[in-house]
């Protein structure tokens, strides 16, 4: 008899061919999954200008995610400078939304 799927979202901790493999269920619960972003990689997700879908890992070497990030987007015309501010979800994952163009002046 074939097993079926899993009923909840699992992560394997082995290589599902190992006899020992074990399940671990994945939470919902964000208290339970937040975990210290100085021992945890960092999950970014860009929305909007020239990053748009972008998906990033930031390794927890470098630290925590910077607030803000500047693009410059480079092409036969002149500069584009885009900004990104970023909306933490939890300690390991954030989206940076992409920071809106200040009217002009004149």
């Amino acid at each position: 008899m074939q097993r079926g799927a899993p009923s909840i979202p699992t992560l394997r901790t082995r290589a599902p061919t190992d006899p020992g493999a074990e399940e671990v269920p994945v939470s919902d619960d964000i208290a339970t999954a937040t975990v210290s972003a100085a021992t945890e990689d960092t999950v970014l997700l860009f929305l909007g200008g020239p990053l748009d879908g972008r998906v990033e890992i930031r390794e927890a070497r470098h630290g925590a995610p910077l607030p803000t990030i500047t693009h410059t987007h480079l092409h036969d015309g002149p500069k584009v400078v885009h900004h990104y501010d970023l909306h933490p979800l939890t300690a390991a994952a954030g989206v940076y939304h992409l920071r809106a163009a200040a009217a002009d002046a004149g």
